[in-house]
């Protein structure tokens, strides 16, 4: 969904984070004063946070950097923007993974359609759970591509778009991340981002992939109340002295992500293997690993050669598993 004219211009205005009279406001966008009322509660209704104070104004909680396609798409190298034949950024959407898993299936030959919103309502996690969705605030990108190849073709894909994360991130001067198998971001065993590759198509055929991934930039305390794991983000990791631009780190994560996907075979995974077994946050880590309704406890090992988790259960025998949800057991 897109919001009308009139919210992207106020929210435009707003954007600085100052205080804007309502005069002035109201001048600047010709409307009239009770016009102005309407579309700042209209975006307070959407969760964006206006503060209003006699004398001085409107202005919002926090600024806001919204997302710019034009700056995203100048920030990406010419071989890139060449694989890119859609580009929407959306101001609400229940599900960028949603919308191009939607559009994989409405339209089969579909390949190389970025999404992009400032806000999500059915964010979608692992095992189905809510992903927190604050406006303007994360960053929450999907990714269509089709593969010559069958699904299988595609194992370790999720673990090769980790690694790719991970550079755009060091990129940018965030260190010290790690990857929690099979498709989280860490920081210091804290929650930093996650991972969603959602895969279509005949088992011997072409297929196409959703690769989604929803990431902490800033997070009120009061917006991740409802987060039941530890959770960071990345104005924590850098502090205050220390802005990061949305749209610059939105393009290094799409450069990256489309050098991992527009060459990825069945064989790739060998290339990312062991640079992914640098970045693992869990080698030696007491966990549970969940497996449909059966919880296996034991102690990580690693990966194997495939990408698969090999775990050490409480009995001492080393077995290997495809999925599954791992959570650290605290001492």
């Amino acid at each position: 969904m897109q919001f009308s004219e009139k919210k992207q211009a106020l929210l435009g205005l707003l954007a600085d984070g100052g205080f804007h009279s309502g005069t002035e406001l109201a001048e600047q966008l010709n409307f009239s004063r009770s016009a102005l009322w309407k579309q700042v509660n209209a975006l307070e209704e959407l969760g964006i946070e206006i503060l209003a104070v006699n004398g001085k104004g409107y202005r919002l909680k926090s600024p806001l950097e919204l997302l710019n396609k034009s700056t995203i798409i100048n920030n990406l190298t010419p071989g890139t923007r060449q694989l890119i034949s859609a580009f929407d950024i959306h101001d609400q959407i229940d599900s960028t993974n949603t919308n191009l898993v939607t559009l994989s299936r409405t339209v089969p030959e579909s390949t190389g359609v970025v999404c992009l919103a400032e806000q999500q309502t059915a964010g979608r996690g692992r095992r189905g759970r809510e992903w927190v969705s604050p406006f303007g605030s994360n960053l929450y990108c999907s990714v269509l591509w089709r593969f010559q190849d069958g699904p299988a073709s595609l194992s370790g894909l999720s673990l090769a778009i980790g690694v790719a994360v991970i550079k755009a991130l060091n990129a940018h001067g965030i260190q010290d991340v790690g990857l929690k198998w099979p498709n989280d971001i860490y920081w210091q065993q804290k929650k930093l981002g996650g991972i969603l590759v959602e895969v279509s198509g005949e088992s011997n055929g072409p297929c196409s992939a959703v690769i989604g991934l929803g990431l902490n930039l800033h997070l009120s305390s009061d917006e991740a109340s409802s987060i039941e794991q530890d959770w960071i983000d990345i104005s924590q990791i850098l502090g205050s002295d220390h802005k990061i631009s949305r749209n610059d780190l939105q393009a290094s994560l799409l450069e990256q992500f489309f050098q991992v996907i527009s060459h990825y075979t069945e064989q790739s995974f060998a290339q990312y293997r062991d640079e992914w077994r640098l970045y693992d946050c869990m080698q030696g880590q007491s966990v549970n690993l969940f497996v449909g309704k059966q919880i296996v406890a034991g102690t990580v090992l690693g990966i194997n050669d495939e990408g698969l988790l090999l775990l050490q259960t409480e009995e001492g025998k080393v077995q290997c598993y495809a999925s599954g949800e791992v959570s650290f057991r605290r001492s």
